[in-house]
Formats: C-alpha cells, structure tokens, sequence
C-alpha cells in the first residue's frame, strides 16, 4: 500500500506544482492594447546596424530626432515625403520612400480585444514614433563604393502595392550604380524583396546582401516560461531562441547558416526573414542601449562583384503577420524556409501538440465551433484510450472491493507495518489486484492536458474564440465569479477568487470521480486527496477557459465509463 500511495501523492503533487506555478507566480497582467506594442520609448532610435563585412561601413544614417519623445504614429506617416501604400486582403500600410523600409503594417483581420469594433493591431511602426519597427534591406558596400542607406530617398513606379501589383523603387549613385528594388506581397503575410545593381562605371564593385529587422523599446510580454516571446532563428536546422534579457546581457549573438530564418516573435505576431537556402549566411541577433533600447536581427549574404555593364540580383523574403499554422508550413514548403513552423512554440510536447491542433482545427471546420471541437476532441481522446482505461477502472473496482478485507488487515495488523504489508501484498496477488494501475487514466492524461494547453495558449487560430453565452474567448479564463453571484453583485473580486461557472462545473466533476474510487487507506491521504478538487479549481480558474472545459468534459465521461465498469462488477 505504501507504494500505490506514493505514487498517487506524487503523481497529485507533480500536477499540482506544474499548474500551480502560474497560480501563485501568475504572468503580469498586460492591458489588451499594449499585446503586440513595445513600452513607450523617448527617443528614435540610433544608426542602423547593419551587418558587416571585415572591411566595409555599416549602411544607414541616424533617423531624425524627434523633439521631446516619439511623435504620433499617424503624425509621423503624414509627415514622411513620400510612402506607398500596401493594400492586400490581411494588410494595410505603407513603405516608406526614404529607406525604403517596410515600416508601416496593420493586419486588417485581427483586433485588440474580441469586439469586431476594436482597434486594428498595428504589427510595424516608423522611424519618429513610438517604439520603431521596420524592416530594411540592402547592400553593403565595399571600399571604394556608395550604396543606399536609411536615408536614401527613393523613386517608386506606382504608389499602391497589392498582390500581384508590384512596386519597384529605383535609385543611381554618382558612381553610375544603379539599385533596383522590385518588391511583392502576397494576399497574407508574405513580402518578396528582388534587389538588382547594374555597374555603369568603368569599375568592378563588391557588394554584400543583407536584411534586418529593427525593434525599438522592450516589448510587453506575457511573461510566462511555457511561451517564447522575442528574438528567434533556425540555424542549421536547429531552432535558437533568445530572450530579451539574455540579449541585453550579451549584447550581440553570431550563427552561419546554409538555409533557415531569422525573426522576432510575440505570442500571436511574427516578423522574419528567411535566408537563401542555397547560400552560407551570416545572421545576428544585436542589441543596443544607447538613446533608447534597440534589439535587431540580421543577416548578410555573400559579397556579389559586379563587373562593368553586368548586373547582379538576389532575391529574399519577409513575414509580417499573424503565425497561423497551416500558412507557415505552406511558406515553408514553398519557399524552402527550414522549419518555419517552430516560430509556434509548441513546446515539449511538439509531437502531440501540432497534431492535435490539426485535430482540432479540423473539428472546427466539421461543427463550426472550437469549444464543439474540444468536446469532439475529448471524445476521440477518450475513444483511443477506452481499452486502457477500462482496464484501470475494473482494476480500481477491484481494489473498492477489497476495502473491507483491507480494513480488517489494517486493524488487525495496526502495531506491525511490516507484517501489514506483507499480507496487504499476499491480498494483491491472491485476488489478483494491481492496485498502481489505477494511476494510469491520470499519467495519460497529464501529457495530454499540456499538449492541449499549448495548443490553446499559442495558436493565434484559438485566440478569441468564442463558445457559447459567457464564454467568448476560449483562450482566456473563465471571465465570471461566484465571489460576486456571477455578475449580480457590483464589485470585481481580486484575480484568486475568480471561479467561474466552468472551474466550478470542473470541480464537482473532479470531487464525483473521486468519489467513484476507492478511498486511501491511510487517513492523512485521504484528507489531502479530498482537497484535491478545491486545489484544482482555484488552479484552473486562472487557465483558459477551453482547457477547463475540456477537463470538465472528459471528468464527465470518465465518471460514465467508471460507474458502468463499476455497477457491473457490484462495486457501487
């Protein structure tokens, strides 16, 4: 008996602690508006940081300051000479002339909070306004040439950039290089950037790729350790993830690479840019701290020499926008970007977790309805395990059964632990009852719950999805209390006592299954295993509402398949 209460002690208390981390270190609370925007910074931000070769400057100019903190995002783009503006199904935005940075992006789809009039997420912001966010590409050039920088103020073909309506931005040197930029948007989140040099002079010239992604000011994360928020690559096949903190400290983080990509992440946003599979790169992650904090990934592409009256072009891509599964894995596939699809962090539990969103998602397209998916989902769960699980229930009825020879042992045998073991395990094996294999419905359904979890917590596709009546976010907990009659009573309880209706349906399930079982032995046990289900409502009340939902459910059909093994083997 001690061995079966051990487990289930640690079996409870291993669930306990790992759910329980968010309850008592919960992630700071982040205001809806501020989910996808960085900290409000004062200054614009510094030189650009281009990625160098040995013996060539970094590219760019200082962005022009802004006299007394950064200026209104919608000021700032009214004030720029000139923009063109990109018009697609998922995006709306603009490039600016000058640079021919990529500094302005609303996704069209997506909104701060669940209200279909809620303010649009502005993913991108320019150089002047708070918290800079821009993508740039370009050359570096050797000794000797002039190449464009951040400062350059380029001529467009076009003023609108659609799918398939590209703009081409073109620029000459006084050296007669001509740059030529020819830049294409799909209808999601996917830029082509076609850079061309033609050499006019009488000279050769050497000239690097290179493309960047600039971020000004700490962005507001969630916080949490189950999610990687910040800075990110694929790196010979090998994802690399950088926090915040861990970049400010080292200040710059080099790779080589054939092939991969390199980004910044939020919890639903992404922005990328993948290299040419076929070319050995050079990528970095940087940070810098003078006049306001500045985090950059980059890379640099192989020097090009360009003869007299040649030409040279190389092509790359960039992602900005929402990190929808099925939408990275065709990118991946058909831009030859090495898993793209780890931009999702989906965790420990990759090989269950991926699968079940796909699970999932084709539920909902089937019902209509994530929160109809995870009941679906649950019952397929519980369809592929029903052998298993009917084995531990016939196992836990068994032991039910004994409980009055076990009793009688423990009476009789009160002063000898010893010798109550040896004839609790004589008991076992004559009556042929395993009494650990009532534990196994619970370790299968740790790694399942975690998976799920994941699954809720970082695909943007579950990201305010809604259920029924209350429920309107299936990613968000539970928004109602008992602590103020569900509503009725005007007052906001603090963030522990919010119960809702679902951790409460949860919690009694949990406490009747309970009930079906058979109850420890030892007294002390039994008083820790009966506060269980209270423990576990308070935790999961601060858990999305579909996980909860999805416990509730499979505790409801769990406590069916139990009480019916049971009835019939007259062990209820």
């Amino acid at each position: 008996m001690p061995e079966q209460r051990n487990l289930i002690l640690a079996i409870a208390l291993s669930l306990a602690i790992l759910l329980g981390f968010e309850f008592l270190w919960p992630k700071a609370e982040v205001p809806p508006e501020q989910q996808q925007t960085a900290q409000q910074g004062q200054q614009a931000p510094g030189q650009s940081d281009a990625p160098l070769a040995p013996e060539t400057p970094a590219p760019g100019g200082v962005a022009p300051s802004v006299p007394g903190g950064p200026a209104d995002r919608s000021a700032v783009l009214a004030s720029d000479a000139g923009r063109i503006r990109i018009d697609t199904p998922a995006l709306r935005g603009s490039i600016n002339l000058q640079g021919g940075r990529i500094d302005d992006l609303t996704l069209k789809n997506y909104g701060v909070s669940p209200d279909d009039n809620s303010p649009r997420i502005d993913l991108l912001s320019p150089a002047g306004a708070a918290n800079p966010y821009y993508a740039e590409f370009g050359w570096v050039a050797a000794a000797g040439a002039t190449a464009p920088t951040g400062q350059t103020v380029w001529t467009a073909d076009t003023d609108v950039l659609r799918p398939n309506q590209p703009v081409t931005l073109t620029w000459e040197n006084e050296q007669g290089l001509r740059f030529t930029r020819i830049i294409r948007v799909d209808e999601h989140y996917m830029f082509t950037v076609e850079q061309s040099v033609t050499n006019g002079s009488e000279q050769p010239v050497t000239l690097f790729p290179y493309g960047l992604i600039s971020r000004s000011g700490t962005p507001a994360t969630e916080g949490f350790f189950i999610l990687h928020e910040g800075p990110l690559g694929v790196f010979g096949g090998t994802l690399k993830e950088v926090d915040y903190k861990d970049l400010r400290d080292e200040q710059t983080i080099e790779r080589t690479t054939t092939g991969g990509w390199i980004g910044i992440t939020d919890k639903y946003w992404l922005t990328a840019l993948a290299f040419q599979p076929d070319l050995e790169t050079k990528a970095r992650f940087a940070y810098r701290g003078q006049g306001g904090e500045r985090y950059q990934v980059d890379y640099l592409e192989p020097g090009m020499t360009v003869a007299p009256g040649e030409s040279s072009t190389v092509t790359n891509h960039f992602f900005a926008g929402a990190k929808q599964v099925d939408l990275l894995d065709r990118y991946a596939e058909e831009f030859n970007i090495t898993n793209f699809d780890l931009a999702i962090d989906f965790g420990w539990f990759y090989f269950l977790t991926k699968p079940f969103f796909y699970v999932l998602n084709w539920l909902y397209a089937l019902v209509g309805n994530f929160g109809l998916a995870i009941l679906a989902f649950t019952v397929i769960i519980k369809a592929i395990m029903f052998p298993l699980a009917n084995k531990s229930y016939r196992a836990m009825s068994k032991m039910k059964k004994l409980q009055p020879e076990m009793k009688k042992l423990q009476e009789r045998f009160a002063d000898d632990r010893v010798r109550l073991n040896q004839e609790m395990m004589a008991l076992y094996k004559r009556e042929k009852a395993n009494p650990v294999s009532g534990c196994l419905p619970i370790l299968i359904q740790v790694p399942v719950f975690f998976a799920l979890y994941k699954v809720l917590f970082v695909t943007i596709e579950m990201r305010h999805a809604p259920f029924y009546g209350w429920i309107q976010d299936l990613s968000a907990p539970d928004p109602t209390t008992i602590f103020n009659l569900f509503g009725l009573i005007p007052w906001t309880p603090p963030s522990f006592l919010m119960i809702g209706v679902l951790p409460l349906i949860m919690g009694i399930t949990m406490w009747l299954q309970m009930k079906l079982n058979p109850a420890p032995p030892d007294p002390i046990q039994a008083k820790i295993m009966s506060f269980l289900p209270v423990i576990f409502t308070f935790m999961l009340a601060a858990f999305p509402a579909g996980l909860v939902l999805y416990w509730a459910w499979n505790n409801v059909l769990s406590i069916g398949q139990q009480w019916i093994i049971m009835k019939r083997a007259d062990a209820v």
